[in-house]
């Protein structure tokens, strides 16, 4: 694409947002930034922008603004619904995110990895196998760097590792992996896409232009995610926690077993005992990550040294402390009601559930039953809280809590010894902190604290 001189708006200064703009000026392009937040929230970004001759709109979005331009990209978090962008589009102005705008400048060959789950651990892996064998490598996408952040060091040799998110892949045109993994699809983000149908069709997307020369992962044991492989043009190769599959990766007896190509004999990959990941959830993460990097022709016993050498990812099901025979885990990132299900299922009982935040759309009824099972009390926060009160009343015992701080400080209290203090939120955090990472650190520094009383 050439962007020499072109107009170019940029819709949304996440963090992607000022990395296209920044990018789109280096190449060239005429740049214009509109954001609806006040400046004062945008002070940190703001200086960098106007040193770079990038034109900034705050405080709302100008209709001339979007009428003047010859390429609008619009980031993540801004919906496409929002008026503004509806203009666009009837207008006929093409409009792309930033995903798309790297993708059409990279290099190297792309690992995709989608899912409501999983992600995250997925993609840091996988990265970490190839890196384990020598493979240059970089990752991106929904976790780390923006991608076109990636595009300064990609070489035709590289392999980019990227975490893409439905909200990303509703704006892509021509992105294509060498590689796609959707790990899982269950309801999430309803109160952006609507419906489930919405959200499953975005997720979709990261195998509409895939070739047959491409691969396309998929979970054997997830339906809405089966049933991608009548809709793809790509190899299929499967995973499996439960069963012996055709042609990919599976558990038998305890071991993992990889099928290159269907009639093959099972080559042995290791036994799941050296998994270094808590819950079953984890399980299906690996066997991912193992399909990936047998297609990136990594030799097995070179996967199986640095599957054994991960360490959990940050936020995901990560030990912080035992204080007086309590433990306390940090799954910040269970951002939605199958995240917690999973988090739930990892512990056999005394669970201290921490559970609130921004709402999704979601459902909290369908945590009813593990509740019951293994939870020991359930204490709510954030703009949630009523909500998740209502569905689950007479489930199990509920604290109203509020903040994060006196959830931490109740739950520690009444836990005894064998008890788990879990925080697994199944929402958003945006009601009272920056993201999920920051509602991560501060349990982890609440927990500290106390064990450093």
């Amino acid at each position: 694409m050439d962007l020499k001189n072109k107009r170019v708006l940029v819709v949304g200064l996440g963090k992607s947002g000022v990395s296209a703009a920044l990018y789109l000026r280096r190449q060239g392009a005429r740049v214009t930034v509109s954001d609806a937040r006040p400046s004062e929230s945008l002070a940190n970004e703001i200086p960098a922008l106007l040193d770079a001759g990038i034109m900034v709109e705050t405080g709302g979005h100008g209709v001339l603004t979007f009428r003047r331009q010859d390429l609008v990209v619009v980031s993540p978090g801004v919906p496409l619904s929002t008026p503004e962008i509806q203009q666009v589009l009837r207008y006929g102005t093409p409009l792309i995110g930033e995903l798309e705008l790297a993708a059409q400048a990279i290099q190297g060959r792309i690992i995709a990895v989608t899912g409501s789950n999983g992600k995250t651990t997925t993609i840091s892996l996988i990265s970490h196998i190839l890196k384990h064998a020598g493979l240059t490598t970089q990752v991106g996408g929904n976790i780390g760097l923006p991608v076109v952040e990636l595009l300064a060091a990609d070489t035709p040799d590289t392999w980019n590792v990227l975490e893409v998110s439905s909200f990303q892949l509703e704006t892509i045109q021509t992105f294509r992996p060498h590689i796609a993994l959707v790990l899982n699809i269950t309801p999430d983000h309803l109160d952006r896409h609507g419906t489930f149908e919405n959200y499953a069709a975005a997720k979709a997307r990261i195998t509409e232009n895939q070739t047959s020369a491409d691969h396309l992962i998929l979970n054997a044991e997830d339906k809405p995610t089966q049933m991608l492989a009548a809709k793809t043009q790509a190899q299929v190769h499967w995973f499996s926690g439960l069963r012996r599959i055709k042609q990919g990766v599976f558990v038998h007896n305890d071991g993992i077993y990889l099928i290159r190509n269907e009639g093959d004999t099972p080559e042995p990959v290791m036994p799941t005992v050296e998994i270094p990941l808590r819950g079953a959830h984890n399980v299906e993460n690996v066997l991912a990550a193992i399909q990936a990097a047998a297609l990136t022709e990594v030799p097995i016993a070179t996967i199986r040294d640095a599957v054994a050498t991960f360490q959990a990812v940050d936020h995901r099901l990560q030990f912080v402390a035992n204080i007086h025979g309590i433990d306390f885990y940090n799954d910040s990132k269970a951002t939605n009601v199958d995240a917690t299900i999973k988090a739930l299922q990892s512990f056999d009982k005394g669970i201290r559930l921490i559970l609130g935040g921004k709402d999704k759309g979601s459902d909290y009824t369908v945590l009813a039953p593990l509740l019951r099972e293994r939870a020991a009390a359930v204490y709510t926060i954030g703009a949630a809280a009523q909500k998740i009160e209502q569905q689950l009343a007479n489930v199990v015992p509920i604290r109203h809590c509020e903040t994060l701080q006196i959830a931490v400080e109740r739950a520690t209290a009444e836990a005894h010894p064998g008890d788990t203090v879990l925080l697994a939120p199944a929402c958003a955090s945006f009601d009272q902190f920056q993201s999920y990472e920051h509602r991560g650190r501060v349990f982890t520094d609440l927990v500290q604290a106390r064990a450093n009383a």
